[in-house]
């Protein structure tokens, strides 16, 4: 397989992962400012803003941080790498540069989805966000289970890698997020707004059931944190998408004869990952582990594009 195609792909994995978690994350920051016993406000969104890394880029726009504009910024925005209609266009490019390697149910996912953003909607009340962000999720639903039943070759085991890192990044910002920046100055940890927020986390990756068929207690942080780390029964945990990168480069390598310096990380980070406790990283600092996660993930990132020579 061309470099160029093998980037393509794994870009396109990236993206369209990334595409589905800002319409997740859109869709819980709704619900949590709208739907909730205590609404969450203008903190809600600005953490919104936080866990895509755009407060800097929606400063720039001098609009003040509300419902209305930081969901069209996160959704409709052109500008930024952190929108949704973004992501869509950078991905809907890489699946029309390799349009052959893929088929017809995952190229028209990614058209579809593309075209919901590229049609005039309607207004920015949260019912209409929340439809317009439903319809996204559906259409990546549709793109992961098209590839999920394409050929099993290179080209699927690219854009399971490019997603599987990009939702690695995506979880450890998420919890990273809550845990520092999200409850409101004055409410209680344990307290009905910090019980919305977590309860809203675990929608945001689809393991709102997960919880409760793992856990026979009520939501605790410390639980939810556990699940988010290292259950891997749970496809968006971090002991998930590692496990799968690593899965995912053996297969490349067993195909292409090529390993290297990305799998040697990605086999270290798994080792010392099934060795992570939750409460153990509780007491030595969550904040810092995240970081450190990301940091490698990132490093990871840049050794796949070297050792399959995207760049």
């Amino acid at each position: 397989m061309l470099s160029r195609t093998a980037a393509s792909l794994y870009w396109l994995g990236r993206y369209v992962e990334r595409a589905d978690f800002i319409a997740r994350l859109v869709e819980a920051t709704v619900r949590l400012d709208a739907l909730s016993a205590r609404p969450a406000g203008d903190a809600a969104w600005a953490s919104a803003l936080s866990v895509t890394y755009t407060e800097d880029a929606f400063a720039e726009t001098g609009l003040p941080v509300t419902q209305a504009h930081v969901a069209r910024f996160l959704t409709c925005d052109r500008s930024h790498p952190g929108s949704i209609l973004w992501c869509l266009d950078v991905a809907r490019n890489n699946a029309k540069a390799v349009r052959t390697a893929l088929t017809r149910d995952a190229f028209s996912a990614i058209n579809r989805a593309w075209l919901q953003f590229n049609t005039p909607t309607g207004g920015d009340a949260p019912a209409e966000v929340l439809s317009l962000v439903e319809a996204i999720k559906a259409e990546t639903r549709g793109f992961e289970g098209a590839v999920h039943r394409m050929m099993k070759n290179e080209a699927t085991w690219f854009i399971q890698l490019g997603a599987a890192i990009e939702r690695a990044d995506n979880t450890a910002r998420l919890i990273d997020v809550k845990y520092h920046l999200l409850l409101p100055e004055g409410e209680k940890v344990g307290g009905p707004v910090d019980r919305d927020q977590w309860t809203t986390i675990l929608q945001t990756v689809s393991a709102v059931t997960a919880y409760r068929w793992l856990y026979n207690e009520g939501l605790r942080p410390s639980l939810v944190i556990e699940l988010l780390l290292s259950r891997g029964e749970v496809p968006r945990s971090l002991a998930a998408c590692v496990a799968e990168t690593v899965e995912m480069l053996n297969l490349l390598g067993k195909r292409a004869g090529l390993q290297g310096e990305a799998d040697r990380m990605a086999r270290t980070r798994l080792a010392r990952m099934q060795k992570t406790r939750a409460d153990e990283v509780i007491v030595s600092g969550l904040h810092e582990y995240l970081t450190a996660f990301i940091r490698e993930n990132a490093m990871l990132d840049a050794a796949i594009a070297r050792q399959f020579r995207f760049i």
